[in-house]
């Protein structure tokens, strides 16, 4: 068994301040405690355990969900969701400012597969409220208000494969997406958004158009509970592909995992991912999530991709078109095991 696997199941059994923590009701609505105040063994166990389910694949596709200190996953109920388009940027913004998303954002990018990315914020500090925005430039959409913000993971859109059909100029695009209110008021979708980009203006049965020659649809979605962003400390958002096989992505918080499978084959995203991107942005539309003064963030981005060099960290590569208002900080890029970028976003 793995050693961290090993500490989350030992600890949860000999922590003297361990609390049992129900799982999440149907309906998405968390029954946790807004900070679950637990000792130092306990918490290290958590953090573990969060790192260790997010590595466990889900045995099919669908939507699964687990409980700490468990490292099965349990099928429950996928949800259906009208796709609400995360665009691509609007590329004639760039430049304009320095705020994060709508492609003025920092990318991992390597020279080797990735075959996992794990987006998570090791500090967070002086957020007291963020409120989702529309962006003029793109039509003022997106879901919007007080706590409305999405969570990504995107691939670059630079390359093509089986799925573009042959079409010239055509490339593809996946976002692994943690998004509150999606469908429900209340409750939040974890799920992937597949793209076609330039694929034209004719779409193949079952994706959408936005009108500008790209294609769009989403997976199935996991449900999960709005967590205001008061709380990005606490939340981890992983996605995951392999050839031949199924795509994931896992959203944890505290000690409950959500996730959503499908296969690689929309896409086969697994045969050209080589870069990702990871922030707190807008909900859909093209809208900003607006942080109030005095708001810093801390961004990391970490890899499996089969070395252990340390990954490039581009500047102004981001592929989402959503944004928030927080300025990028400089970048730095670490070796390891799971190699990885972190850079801090503040205003």
């Amino acid at each position: 068994m793995h050693t961290k696997v090993k500490l989350a199941l030992l600890a949860s059994l000999v922590a003297t301040a361990w609390l049992p923590v129900q799982a999440a009701p149907a309906n998405g609505a968390s029954l946790q405690p807004p900070a679950d105040i637990v000792g130092p063994l306990e918490a290290q166990a958590r953090a573990s355990w969060r790192e260790d389910i997010a590595h466990v694949a889900t045995p099919s596709e669908g939507c699964f969900q687990a409980t700490y200190p468990s490292i099965v996953w349990h099928q429950v109920a996928c949800h259906a969701v009208a796709p609400r388009v995360h665009p691509v940027p609007r590329w004639s913004l760039l430049g304009a400012s320095e705020t994060a998303g709508n492609g003025n954002d920092y990318t991992l990018q390597t020279t080797t597969l990735i075959t996992q990315t794990v987006g998570s914020f090791p500090s967070v500090t002086g957020v007291t409220s963020e409120t989702g925005q529309g962006v003029a430039a793109y039509g003022g959409g997106g879901i919007l208000g007080p706590n409305e913000y999405s969570l990504q993971i995107n691939s670059s859109f630079s390359n093509t494969t089986a799925a573009c059909g042959g079409h010239s100029g055509c490339t593809v695009w996946q976002q692994f997406v943690y998004a509150p209110d999606y469908q429900v008021n209340g409750q939040a979708a974890v799920f992937m958004q597949y793209w076609l980009i330039g694929y034209g203006r004719r779409c193949p049965s079952g994706w959408g158009s936005d009108g500008a020659g790209d294609c769009y649809k989403n997976s199935a979605a996991a449900a999960a509970p709005d967590v205001p962003a008061t709380q990005l400390g606490n939340v981890k958002l992983t996605g995951s592909v392999t050839a031949g096989g199924n795509d994931t992505v896992v959203f944890t918080n505290g000690t409950q995992a959500y996730s959503s499978s499908g296969k690689d084959s929309v896409l086969y995203l697994a045969q050209v991912w080589k870069e990702s991107e990871f922030n707190v942005v807008g909900n859909a539309g093209g809208s900003e999530a607006v942080f109030n003064s005095g708001s810093s963030i801390t961004v990391k981005v970490a890899v499996s991709d089969g070395s252990t060099a340390a990954p490039s960290c581009v500047a102004n590569s981001g592929t989402t078109g959503e944004s928030n208002n927080l300025n990028l900080g400089s970048c730095t890029a670490s070796s390891g095991t799971s190699p990885s970028i972190q850079f801090t976003e503040s205003n």
